[in-house]
């Protein structure tokens, strides 16, 4: 029987790593030496295999979800406190590579234990580091069977435990309905991406009293004109439009795991955060074992990444 939970895991964490060598380096210095498999050292001087804080969070969430069979904000956010302060979740025990949204939201949840408050609300808390951590999130919210309105208010939720503003809320939303439509729908990849985008937009439309916030996701309403775009128009920084955009189009423009990864993160730049949001959708996608063993048997800590997706 197919582990929905390991294919998409396991896809963020394979991504995060992938990218990881090479993370914060422009797209002519990763052209240098281009990334075509795993690899050690680089920035942060790290053995091949290393992830970071992209899926330590995803970790981090997917415990808790499991643990409880349910979604509790003040035991997401003592996770997340635990990876912080102890180093849990993390390849090495101690956290790094740590976004100054999510240090600012775990930071107010220490003071004030109040998960609906701590994540930064205003337009300059539009990083993606809400966007990288969801998919354990989405796949609860699939496998629940649960109607849109539901999905998407714990989607919200779970984003803005650091990420608040609705510009980053959407984005997660949209990666929700798009991994739904990969579970659930028939065809091939691009199919089953419009299908998502086009249900998300949607709902968004019905249902968003901020409705001027999805013109910032104009270009992925057309996912095959936006397939077409050159990766001179593909931004991938750390702003959470770039990193859906650069994923997607990542996903978009290939057919197959490898091929998807290796180009998301060859984008440069917040390379590992773009490689593990592809890897989410690609793992759930392709399944686990499309994904290169020789990528899987480095993976940091791999036997206990894969008895927690259990």
């Amino acid at each position: 029987m197919r582990n929905l939970w390991k294919d998409g895991i396991i896809g963020v964490v394979t991504g995060d790593a992938l990218g990881c060598p090479v993370q914060f380096e422009s797209r002519n210095e990763v052209a240098q030496h281009p990334v075509t498999g795993m690899r050690g050292y680089g920035t942060f001087s790290l053995p091949k295999g290393s992830w970071t804080d992209d899926s330590s969070l995803t970790l981090a969430l997917l415990e808790s979800l499991k643990r409880l069979d349910a979604v509790d904000l003040n035991d997401i956010m003592g996770n997340f406190v635990k990876w912080l302060d102890q180093g849990a979740f993390t390849p090495y025990g101690y956290s790094f590579d740590i976004g100054g949204g999510t240090m600012s939201a775990i930071c107010r949840y220490k003071r004030q234990k109040d998960p609906l408050t701590c994540g930064g609300r205003d337009e300059g808390n539009n990083g993606d580091g809400s966007l990288m951590r969801i998919l354990p999130a989405c796949i609860f919210c699939v496998e629940k069977e649960m109607d849109d309105t539901s999905a998407i208010q714990i989607i919200h939720e779970v984003g803005s435990l650091t990420h608040g503003h609705i510009r980053a809320n959407i984005a997660c939303g949209l990666y929700y309905f798009m991994a739904r439509a990969v579970l659930n729908e028939e065809g091939d990849l691009n199919a089953r991406l419009q299908l998502g985008l086009s249900q998300g937009f949607q709902f968004y439309e019905d249902t968003l009293s901020e409705r001027e916030e999805l013109k910032h996701y104009d270009r992925l309403s057309d996912l095959q004109a936006f397939s077409q775009l050159p990766a001179e128009e593909i931004s991938s920084k750390g702003y959470v439009v770039d990193a859906l955009e650069a994923a997607v189009w990542s996903l978009a423009t290939t057919d197959s795991f490898e091929d998807a990864l290796l180009r998301a993160v060859n984008l440069g730049y917040d390379s590992d955060t773009v490689g593990a949001i592809a890897g989410g959708i690609a793992g759930l996608f392709y399944g686990f074992e499309a994904i290169p063993q020789e990528w899987i048997s480095v993976l940091q800590r791999r036997e206990w990444l894969e008895k927690l997706c259990e």
